[in-house]
């Protein structure tokens, strides 16, 4: 799922997670592995939202989801793993215009 800026703020708040911001080196190789997505890391790993269904509720939200974690220490090198869902909602609020 591709963000919005706002739903960035959003979520970074609410995970404490770092946005990979589209210049980021890596984005050709994970747009290629992943698909069109906005990619966040944080200290276990690369996460995405997956959009969640919510019937009858006026808001967006979307599961965080894992896609590879740190293979070293250094949190410097991942290790790409089949995606597993969080079970970790971010709930998007409307913003006044």
């Amino acid at each position: 799922m591709k963000l919005t800026s706002e739903q960035v703020k959003q979520t970074v708040n609410q995970l404490g997670a770092q946005v990979l911001p589209d210049e980021h080196p890596a984005m050709p190789q994970l747009h290629s592995m992943f698909g069109e997505h906005t990619f966040f890391v944080d200290e276990m790993g690369l996460k995405v939202l997956e959009p969640t269904p919510s019937p009858g509720v006026d808001r967006q939200s979307g599961e965080v989801v894992s896609l590879a974690d740190w293979s070293d220490a250094d949190l410097t090198r991942l290790m790409a793993h089949e995606p597993e869902p969080t079970g970790v909602i971010v709930v998007f609020e409307h913003m006044k215009h």
